[in-house]
């Protein structure tokens, strides 16, 4: 970082309320260097005002094309121009999202200031409802179609079975065992598009007495090649929640874990308290705060927006139902899923309310 040129008593008298603004400001000169940032910018961006001061704009905040040219555009047209969406580095390099509103000046050696926003809780609390709405859409739809498909499918399914008594050869059973089998498969995704709407059985519950079952069932399915590691904190209190749904829902993010990882890997069960948690609007004071962390090859990228839309699956055969229930039978609890994945670790978040 430069060299700090300026100090907190030469800023211009009009900026001397910027140390007591929530809004994170930085003031820049005609070189587009950093001649201030007040507090507020300092504790979004988690670097000292005397650090960063003397330092050029592009040094800054590095990868901030989009940022450098607003600054010129102000500039350029001597008017105010607002960036609604960016993306800045911390100096941790976290990524941040932010707006920005860059307004050109001529006081003393200030040429610009940059007035930071973040955003990134509106465009979670966003994501999260279009999520919710698309999926409530994608299960009525879903639905109504399982509705539609079960009574063809019973009628085939015993058409296909009377057509094996009348047949002359008992090798061309082969053929009607196809359809039956078929159509029995299809009987089951049907019933496991309708199951998630049945209500929760509330109860106090232990969350690790959930994952304990759940490490016992999937050690028991993968007795070879999987470790299942515990990261757990035993001070948690109970969830009111339906045991059996919780286990569902972890059980189906473990197998999904296990499958990607071709049954050779390592599985983190994370537990925590959450403070001050918000889902879709609505702001918990505690939460469960659950992870499952696996060290796979990752989500395909080209369906990780996708992932808990049903019928979409990474892996061939797969019916691409298993995260859609996990989604549904955590939403039923007020609770949300979430999901970061790069290769070499995918990590599931669930938050769980408390509701005292």
């Amino acid at each position: 970082m430069g060299t700090n040129n300026i100090s907190k008593t030469s800023i211009p008298a009009a900026f001397v309320g910027a140390e007591h603004l929530s809004t994170a400001v930085i003031l820049l000169d005609s070189k587009f260097r950093v001649r201030y940032a007040n507090p507020a910018a300092e504790n979004l961006f988690k670097f000292s005002g005397k650090q960063i001061t003397g330092v050029a704009l592009p040094q800054a905040f590095l990868d901030a094309q989009i940022l450098s040219r607003a600054v010129d555009f102000a500039q350029t047209h001597h008017t105010s121009f607002t960036e609604h969406e960016i993306t800045l580095p911390d100096s941790t390099g976290h990524a941040l999202s932010v707006s920005c509103t860059v307004t050109p000046l001529d006081v003393g050696e200030i040429a610009l200031v940059l007035e930071f926003h973040q955003i990134d809780k509106q465009i979670k609390i966003a994501r999260e409802e279009r999520m919710l709405l698309q999926q409530q859409s994608n299960r009525d739809l879903l639905r109504n179609l399982a509705h539609e498909i079960k009574n063809p499918l019973g009628g085939l399914r015993g058409a296909a079975q009377l057509l094996e008594r009348e047949l002359p050869r008992s090798s061309l059973r082969e053929y009607t065992q196809v359809i039956i089998k078929e159509a029995d498969r299809l009987q089951s995704l049907m019933e496991r598009l309708l199951t998630p709407h049945q209500l929760p059985q509330l109860q106090p519950v232990n969350i690790h007495e959930v994952l304990e079952r759940v490490r016992s069932l999937t050690l028991a399915e993968t007795p070879h090649g999987i470790t299942i590691r515990r990261d757990y904190d035993t001070s948690l209190p109970d969830l009111v929640a339906d045991p059996e749904q919780l286990i569902q829902a972890v059980l189906n993010i473990v197998r999904n874990a296990v499958q990607a990882m071709h049954g050779m890997g390592e599985i983190i069960l994370h537990t925590r308290i959450a403070r001050q948690v918000t889902v879709v609007k609505k702001r918990f004071r505690l939460a469960v705060m659950l992870q499952i962390i696996d060290n796979g090859p990752g989500i395909p990228e080209d369906i990780r927006e996708r992932i808990f839309y049903p019928l979409v699956s990474g892996r061939e055969g797969g019916s691409g139902m298993g995260l859609t229930l996990a989604q549904t039978l955590i939403n039923q609890h007020q609770g949300i899923i979430e999901c970061d994945s790069q290769p070499g670790r995918t990590c599931f978040t669930l938050l769980l309310p408390l509701v005292t």
